[in-house]
């Protein structure tokens, strides 16, 4: 089996063939951290650690890097209105979002590096490019020079020409006096009275934003990386600048990304218009776990193809919801069977048809995910897959070394999606007693009584099962 991904350099799909075998050095642009994270930034950060665990469940050591931009205007005038600096602004929103992404169960990065811990290293790349011509300095500040880069704008799939009539067109008027070409780009910016500002043979400043991500990748991960992951509106002009300024260090002698990956956007609204802090139309994801399961929210980023966008409204919860529930209920169906197995015969027949539809089952599962990441059509794989499980556990005695082989797998899939589908909540002991003195009322035919408790408990959303093994019971 090999997995095939799109790739957005190439425009199509490819075999996955990383540069050591049985190793993934992996880049993803994080965030820039000025303030709380909406689900649109969550949906990258899902898409990409659900790629990551398929790879990792496939036997891949997987190098994972993502950076935090901590420089960046947007800091440095949030950190102005909060009265505090731009170190503890972004101290503040890097913790933040750790523990939103540790509610959605996103695993930590191998390495999560930040522009102010690699300011020299900075510095000295942009050197290297202006010693070799592909940037120059201008009145303080450095531009790349893109007319030198023959490959640029082929990652977006445009032209030279149309990239410099339409910057030509929004260049200020500062600009155009600094710049040699419309399009060139910054590499360090000028700025003397910043206190978030470095002393640099150019001048008292600050790195530009694509310089930023080029350095940190090449750093923790050498010049030429497996796979760099982001969101669509990264491709143009943020990944295009790294290729450029990437590849042009290291003397075009390989790429700076093997396979790029862009997952696509939250839409909001009846137009599907982009959910983005710019537009004003963002959901913060913290604000959405306050009312809602972190488990629906993960299973919602994760359910569809990574390349596609995610429409968020009710809708899109409550049938996420419906979906988790029905998984947590196979999870806690499989649990309870482990612990009562039953008595009587087991029925081998039941049991090699349900093994040979399981097999059947795990084959279109990774199929699926090696279809460029098909997670849609991986859970459709899934869900047919307890459709079997349910039937061999409506048997009156179950096998257990069968069922804990059935119970792993079920547990690796759903760890792939990062789903943690424990019991939501605890038993507490007056619903214990109330469901030992039905047991007891039943027992002496006592059935007013038995359906009287049955009733308060599904008043309190509790739904009782009374199955051979015994009476099983969850939350409605």
């Amino acid at each position: 089996m090999a997995i095939q991904l799109f790739n957005t350099l190439s425009r199509q799909k490819e075999l996955f063939h990383p540069n050591e075998e049985g190793k993934v050095s992996f880049y993803l642009c994080g965030p820039t951290v000025y303030n709380y994270i909406h689900i649109g930034n969550a949906r990258s950060a899902v898409a990409f650690d659900t790629i990551r665990r398929y790879l990792e469940y496939r036997g891949y050591e997987v190098n994972f890097v993502s950076n935090f931009t901590d420089v960046d205007d947007k800091i440095i005038k949030a950190s102005e209105n909060e009265g505090i600096t731009a170190k503890e602004l972004s101290d503040k929103y890097i913790a933040a979002y750790k523990e939103d992404m540790r509610a959605i169960n996103v695993k930590p990065a191998t390495y999560n590096p930040r522009v102010m811990e690699n300011i020299p290293e900075i510095i000295q790349f942009i050197q290297v490019l202006i010693d070799k011509g592909y940037a120059y300095e201008s009145q303080g500040d450095v531009y790349y020079r893109t007319g030198k880069f023959e490959k640029y704008g082929q990652l977006s799939d445009q032209s030279i020409s149309d990239l410099r009539e339409g910057a030509s067109q929004r260049i200020t008027d500062d600009e155009r006096e600094k710049k040699e070409n419309a399009i060139d780009f910054a590499l360090w910016k000028a700025d003397e009275k910043s206190a978030v500002s470095w002393d640099s043979p150019w001048s008292k400043g600050r790195p530009g934003w694509h310089i930023e991500c080029s350095v940190m990748a090449t750093k923790y991960l050498g010049e030429s990386i497996d796979i760099h992951g982001g969101g669509q509106d990264l491709q143009f002009p943020h990944h295009e600048n790294e290729i450029a300024q990437s590849e042009a260090h290291s003397n075009h002698d390989h790429p700076f990304a093997k396979y790029w990956l862009h997952n696509g956007f939250v839409t909001v609204g009846s137009n599907g218009e982009k959910m983005s802090k710019s537009l004003g139309n963002f959901v913060l994801l913290r604000d959405i776990l306050k009312e809602c399961d972190p488990m629906v929210i993960r299973y919602l980023l994760a359910s569809v193809q990574y390349r596609r966008p995610i429409r968020y409204d009710h809708n899109a919860i409550n049938t996420a919801s419906r979906e988790v529930e029905r998984l947590r209920e196979l999870v806690s169906r499989l649990t309870y069977r482990m612990e009562n197995p039953g008595s009587g015969e087991i029925s081998l027949d039941i049991e090699q048809e349900v093994r040979h539809a399981l097999e059947v089952g795990l084959q279109s599962f990774n199929e699926a995910m090696e279809d460029d990441f098909n997670t849609a059509n991986a859970l459709s794989a899934v869900f047919e897959m307890a459709k079997q499980i349910h039937r061999y556990l409506d048997q009156e005695k179950v096998e257990l070394e069968f069922l804990q082989e059935t119970e792993n797998q079920i547990k690796q899939i759903l760890a792939i999606f990062g789903l943690d589908l424990g019991t939501k909540e605890v038993l507490d002991s007056q619903v214990e007693n109330l469901i030992e003195e039905r047991n007891q009322a039943r027992a002496e035919k006592n059935f007013h009584r038995a359906d009287e408790i049955r009733d308060w408990l599904k008043e309190q959303n509790i739904l009782l099962d009374d199955t051979p093994q015994g009476t099983r019971w969850k939350r409605g």
